[in-house]
């Protein structure tokens, strides 16, 4: 390692610090402490002597708390400025006081109780509204088949396999040698043959859905672009991103979606913009490192496996040495407190006994990790050799002066996702979208990682949480999520994402664009899984 390089120490590395909500609160509880010590003395003095004591000033109250938390029966004491004639007794002054207590705290109850009650109405209201899109377009569909009786209609429920069959393509031609009305018939059965999910998508687009606060799984599929791609921001990225109550993550190729929401949004919480490729016109960027956090063995595997997500390749022994190196190097990098360029380097093969230096000798370092990059590394050479290549593509990014920047954060920018979520914040994630990352990866291994580490987080949380779940939610609203920062987490967030409180609205081109960039299996998931299903 080079010597210029400080080691910081390990307290820098952890991440928190007391919650913004607990200090506010701790102030409004001194406030209101405050305020009912100077009106409970006033009122029981009126009560007591028919006016108010004089020379009771507020700005005196304070040092008056602290006397009577050591001696509440002596009064003359705390107010030494009031005449003692003007003060109550100290029995009629804490019983006033005990009275406004009760009364705040019943009035809380009541606002708490009625603030909740009005959150589950609307939300009731909005799930009817959702769902409604959905179903309506079917009875419009069946007059157009109810003429052919023996013909069985060929309208799919969501819920259908994303499999073609041969029975979908005989029923699409079907209906065009008996149909009568000339303008419409010719068009409905003439689509090339597509998935029945594809086709359940069109069926569900026919009416445009209702804005409202996401509470799902959504799969938009844009088709080849054009008008529509331009469409599908008004009508479903910009409004769920504006209805969104609790915290949201979004993903752009463009500021279109920013400067229509970030004015709202702002009111909300703080806003997070991730843009290593400057490609949004703001003067404050968030810089964030991917290696933040990695000191945990279990951050670290999971960062590695997101940053290396859009370069996998079909050699399964290169992408699991590939994983190895790079969460060891990871792991290593941040329990020696070195920065993430540093990594650069290491693919390189400048200087990656360092790594293994600090895996030996770093107290907190993982057990075992020592072992298994020294055998990744001198076990199989050529497999080493294409582990590290696809290492140094993926982080080929940091050449480049933005990108190297944005990961190179300061002692004050850091995301602190605790009170990201608690505060109801907003985190925009903007890239320049690639069809072919093993090329020209560009930024999306570094937006893919800090999704990843987004989503990720909201689930711990939700599993710590009493109730299983955030609440409020954290919405993610992922538009060209394939093309952008192509999530490995996608398949499991479109299945069980609702149920813990991350509802998610994906956007992808197309079924194949899926398949081309998570394996069948979870491509299959993802629009499987998926509760509304639209196609623009």
């Amino acid at each position: 390692m080079p010597p210029q390089t400080p080691r910081l120490p390990r307290e820098t590395h952890r991440e928190g610090g007391v919650p913004d909500g607990l200090l506010l609160a701790l102030i409004g509880f001194l406030l209101g402490a405050t305020v009912l010590l100077w009106t409970g003395t006033g009122i029981a003095g009126l009560l007591a002597h028919g006016h108010w004591p004089r020379q009771l000033h507020f700005t005196r109250t304070p040092l008056a708390m602290r006397e009577l938390v050591t001696r509440p029966q002596d009064l003359a004491t705390a107010w030494q400025q009031v005449p003692a004639a003007d003060l109550p007794r100290p029995g009629l002054f804490w019983g006033i006081f005990l009275g406004e207590v009760l009364v705040l705290l019943v009035l809380a109850v009541f606002l708490l109780g009625t603030f909740t009650r009005y959150r589950a109405v609307r939300a009731a209201r909005r799930h009817d509204r959702l769902t409604a899109p959905a179903q309506a377009p079917l009875p419009d569909q069946r007059p157009a088949t109810t003429p052919q009786a023996p013909t069985p209609p060929y309208v799919p429920q969501p819920a259908v396999e994303a499999v073609p069959t041969a029975a979908y393509e005989a029923a699409s031609q079907t209906p065009t040698a008996a149909e009568p009305p000339a303008p419409q018939v010719p068009v409905a059965p003439q689509p090339q043959p597509q998935p029945v999910a594809a086709a359940a998508a069109e069926t569900a687009m026919a009416v445009p859905p209702v804005p409202g606060q996401l509470t799902g799984s959504g799969l938009l599929f844009t088709g080849a672009g054009g008008a529509a791609t331009a469409e599908k921001g008004k009508r479903l990225i910009q409004p769920a991103v504006l209805d969104a109550e609790g915290p949201v993550v979004v993903t752009c190729a463009d500021d279109r979606t920013w400067q229509q929401t970030v004015g709202n949004r702002g009111k909300l919480g703080p806003v997070h913009v991730f843009d290593p490729e400057h490609l949004v016109d703001t003067p404050g960027r968030l810089r964030w490192a991917p290696h933040n956090g990695c000191q945990d063995p279990v951050t670290a595997t999971t960062r590695a496996r997101a940053l290396l997500a859009p370069l996998r390749t079909h050699d399964v022994t290169v992408n699991d040495a590939a994983e190895t190196l790079l969460r060891c190097w990871l792991h290593a990098a941040a329990v020696d407190g070195m920065p993430f360029r540093q990594l650069h380097r290491w693919a390189g093969g400048s200087g990656s006994s360092d790594a293994l230096r600090v895996l030996r000798t770093a107290r907190d370092a993982a057990s075992g990790w020592s072992g298994e990059l020294e055998a990744t590394l001198h076990a199989h050479p050529e497999r080493r050799d294409a582990a590290q290549e696809l290492i140094h593509t993926t982080l080929s990014c940091l050449n480049t002066l933005h990108i190297r920047d944005a990961c190179s954060p300061g002692r004050t920018d850091v995301l602190d996702l605790e009170s990201f979520v608690a505060e109801r914040g907003t985190l925009y994630v903007v890239g320049t979208p690639r069809e072919d990352p093993r090329t020209d990866p560009g930024a999306m291994p570094l937006l893919t990682a800090l999704v990843s580490s987004v989503v990720e987080h909201g689930r711990r949380m939700a599993e710590g949480s009493s109730p299983g779940r955030l609440d409020p939610p954290m919405t993610c609203v992922l538009d060209d999520i394939a093309t952008i920062a192509p999530l490995p987490e996608l398949p499991w967030l479109m299945a069980e994402g609702p149920a813990v409180g991350l509802p998610v609205l994906a956007v992808l081109r197309s079924e194949d664009q899926a398949r081309h960039r998570w394996p069948q299996k979870q491509a299959e998931t993802i629009w499987r899984a998926a509760t509304n299903r639209l196609t623009v």
